[in-house]
């Protein structure tokens, strides 16, 4: 080998061959970035999230409203209809988040059972954690 001979060597870059310059840390207040700044201040709005996200806000709004419609029904078709839909849309909500919590407990006890036949120590000693933990008041 000549090593002098690099220097004329030709440099050939096919399309999507050269330097690559990528942004790898994750972005995690996209979602705040999308308000816009003239309907409001991104920095209240993402305390403002933090403080009731906006699922539970909706959630509040909705049964406060489905419980004065109780009291003093629409009078219109479109109102009942849509009270009708927004007692479903929470139905399904609610169904939604049953499901939920099944599915997790189902996934702690799959986890437990693992621990359990393959770590038979540390299934011990988390069991005595759990216990402390859920005899607390």
């Amino acid at each position: 080998m000549y090593p002098w001979l690099f220097l004329w060597a030709p440099q050939l870059q096919l399309p999507f061959s050269g330097d690559v310059a990528q942004r790898i840390e994750p972005r995690t207040q996209w979602f705040f970035d999308g308000i816009d700044t003239a309907s409001g201040d991104p920095v209240i709005e993402r305390k403002a999230f933090e403080a009731a996200t906006y699922g539970r806000q909706l959630g509040l709004i909705t049964e406060l409203l489905l419980d004065m419609a109780a009291q003093t029904p629409p009078r219109g078709k479109a109102g009942r209809e849509a009270r009708q839909r927004l007692q479903e849309i929470q139905t399904e909500i609610e169904r939604i988040k049953t499901a939920d919590a099944a599915a997790q407990v189902r996934m702690v006890e799959a986890g437990l059972r693992r621990l359990k036949t393959r770590h038979k120590a540390e299934y011990d000693a988390l069991r005595d954690r759990l216990r402390l933990a859920l005899a607390e008041p």
